[in-house]
């Protein structure tokens, strides 16, 4: 655990005990709530079917205060069923809500000039399906009030709790608010809880209860809403983009207002599982920072699991085991059977098999075990050789092939006890990539001591375990490819297939800018260096191609930048799923290069970045990087990657080496940067900046 991880954990536990505290004393009367004229009525609650106990802490939070009339505020509480991310169906494109929207709209709300600057408003961002599920969620709450006999409800997320001061707070906020619309016939909308973006918000007739927000209002946890002001909103739609940022623009109609400051927070105790659209542009803009993606979900199955599919070309089946956590081996069913030895050793690796062919002796020895459970796909029975009433009923599930989507997670994640994933059920990898095929082979010799392991490698579902023993193979090589080649980078310009960047990343010290990239006849030059704009300390340049490639060999003659806590990269790298294959030269060890693998299941889409690693590892390149020139080369194929330095290939990977392979088109990149991490890097020597290095000869074969 780090420390940041512990700090988090120590503030929700401390927030946990001081709620606990709190709810055994009353929290007052909120003389705005309860019956009569000009009164917030009613109270809906937004809660995932899936989330009870939210539920039940919301109870007991609301059954501290009191109603104009004495009541509990529980007396006027109805729970409203959420949208749930996981339902696809739920999710899928409605007239309600438009998922496209542009970073202008992000922009409206916080203005950011870094942001604009890297990607400019127009830029398309797609919301996550947590976010459409949460949009949605509103949109019917709003139609439940615009039908209903309440002239104002309260809206609140399951995950808020009152300030100290609230009813004082909102009491004060209500009346000013019905005083400035009482020939109106009362507020629209009124913010209880809200988070100001940035300090960036502009608020109108402010008085010491109230303000009129014009924009820059983030959250939707706690409003209180009239009948005409849903009616309004539902006029308005479709809603585009996040409910939270949409709503911004509908200010004005709505006559909006907000308290002068929250009476309603959102408790920090809670973990939420959503995911945002717009933090992949945040991170790239330097604006946030998280330091390392998160490892795989804790929750995992345990037991062993046999799968069989019906062989067709994709592969969705082990790609969904995967996406659960679990480490998958899929065959092609025409291996020679395992013995029940055979099997065994398999179950010690790894979680799951798929389409394994198992002697007599073998499937009866699995049935046996109390243990293991089982996973047919409709249609596979017969055709992989697997008699069906041979598996025991209540620990076997069977997939439906007429109809694959959200649906098929259902019977598989009932079965191993785990929660639905928010991702839709994977058509899976084509076949011939031989995703989760294990390719190591018996018998080669291991690689030379002077070649070693790096750092650990991430504890994912998707690395091999350290007892597993995993040692680099000697490499065997890898027929020249045929196919012509399909880019080419200048020596001295820009080139039409590659683009400077203008953006960082988590756990970079540097921002990449324009002004880092420069060209003459030697190449081109990145070049980092000591900057007191931003915040980012240095500036450094990083350039990629402008279009993404599916296999293919990736060649750059390199002379890497000198000086302790820089890296010289040349690499394939995406996002959803992200998927990433590293030459990696650091300029205080430049007598050695790392590589490395990133790989996160998925169909394309998929948001899955768990690992912050890698699987890296050193060779000893026999010269100094940094003196000059050389040639190196990632060659990655359907099964095998191999990494070569001036013709020779130094390095492979096969499947389950100790990775399966990136099996998704990526684009390729190259970049100069200062880690955050002294332990891969070392501290960065700010006398021997600006450094540079140069790149010349890029090539792109398929």
């Amino acid at each position: 655990m780090n420390l940041s991880e512990a700090s988090g954990q120590l503030r929700s536990l401390v927030f946990r005990v001081m709620r606990a505290a709190a709810s055994m004393f009353p929290g007052g009367r909120i003389n705005a709530l309860g019956t009569g004229p000009n009164k917030i009525s009613s109270i809906l609650i937004v809660n995932l079917d899936r989330q009870p106990t939210r539920w039940r802490r919301m109870l007991r939070e609301l059954g501290r205060f009191r109603t104009c009339d004495g009541k509990p505020l529980t007396s006027i509480a109805t729970r409203f069923a959420a949208v749930d991310a996981r339902d696809g169906r739920a999710v899928a494109a409605t007239a309600d809500v438009d998922p496209n929207y542009r970073l202008g709209d992000q922009l409206h709300v916080q203005p950011d000039a870094r942001l604009e600057e890297c990607f400019g408003p127009d830029e398309p961002i797609r919301m996550t399906r947590q976010e459409v599920a949460v949009a949605r969620s509103h949109v019917e709450v709003w139609k439940t009030i615009a039908m209903g006999s309440h002239e104002h409800v309260l809206v609140l997320e399951d995950d808020v709790w009152f300030t100290h001061g609230a009813p004082a707070i909102i009491d004060r906020g209500w009346r000013a608010a019905l005083d400035r619309c009482r020939a109106d016939g009362g507020p629209n909308f009124v913010y209880l809880s809200y988070q100001d973006a940035d300090g960036s918000a502009e608020r109108a007739d402010p008085c010491m209860s109230l303000f009129r927000p014009v924009r820059g209002l983030w959250f939707l946890s706690g409003y209180v809403l009239s009948r005409e002001g849903a009616a309004s909103l539902l006029r308005a739609m479709p809603v585009v983009g996040p409910v939270d940022m949409w709503i911004n623009y509908r200010f004005e109609q709505l006559g909006a207002f907000a308290v002068s400051s929250p009476a309603i927070l959102q408790r920090e105790d809670c973990v939420s599982d959503n995911s945002y659209s717009i933090l992949p542009y945040l991170a790239r803009a330097g604006i946030v920072d998280a330091g390392s993606a998160p490892m795989a979900p804790e929750e995992k199955h345990s037991r062993p699991v046999l799968a069989w599919s019906t062989g067709g070309d994709r592969e969705g089946l082990a790609m969904a085991l995967s996406m659960l956590g679990l480490r998958v081996r899929a065959f092609d069913g025409d291996e020679e059977k395992l013995s029940v030895d055979e099997l065994q050793k398999q179950l010690e690796v790894f979680d799951g098999l798929v389409d394994a062919p198992l002697t007599d002796s073998a499937l009866n020895s699995a049935v046996a075990y109390a243990g293991a459970v089982f996973v047919v796909e409709e249609g596979a029975v017969g055709r992989r050789g697997i008699e069906f009433g041979r598996l025991p009923r209540a620990r076997t599930s069977v997939l439906p092939q007429y109809q694959r989507g959200e649906s098929t997670w259902e019977p598989l994640c009932d079965l191993l006890g785990l929660s639905y994933p928010a991702e839709p059920f994977p058509a899976g990898a084509r076949r011939d990539l031989r995703l989760f095929r294990d390719g190591r082979e018996e018998g080669l010799e291991y690689v030379a001591a002077a070649s070693r392991p790096t750092d650990p490698h991430d504890d994912s579902p998707w690395v091999l375990p350290s007892p597993n023993g995993w040692h680099p193979r000697c490499a065997v090589g890898i027929d020249d490819p045929a196919s012509a080649q399909m880019a080419r980078a200048t020596v001295d310009a820009d080139a039409a297939s590659f683009s400077s960047l203008v953006e960082t990343f988590p756990g970079n010290l540097a921002s990449f800018a324009i002004e880092g990239v420069s060209h003459n006849n030697e190449g081109t030059h990145l070049t980092i260096e000591k900057t007191h704009t931003g915040r980012r300390p240095f500036r450094s340049g990083a350039f990629a191609s402008n279009e993404s490639f599916m296999h293919g060999r990736f060649e750059a003659e390199i002379r890497a930048a000198a000086g302790s806590g820089l890296i010289t990269g040349f690499f394939l790298h995406r996002d959803s799923p992200r998927q990433e294959i590293d030459i990696e030269i650091l300029g205080g060890d430049p007598r050695a290069m790392l590589v490395n693998v990133y790989f996160n299941p998925g169909d394309e889409g998929t948001a899955m970045a768990f690992g912050y690693r890698g699987t890296p590892y050193r060779i000893d390149l026999g010269f100094d990087a940094t003196e000059g020139f050389h040639r190196y080369s990632i060659d990655w194929r359907p099964g095998l990657i191999a990494w070569a330095v001036d013709g020779e290939i130094v390095h492979e990977r096969r499947g389950w080496d100790p990775t399966p392979l990136p099996h998704l088109p990526m684009r390729l990149h190259a970049n100069l940067w200062a880690p955050r991490s002294e332990e891969l890097a070392g501290p960065i020597d700010e006398d021997r900046l600006p450094a540079r290095a140069a790149f010349r000869n890029v090539t792109i074969s398929g």
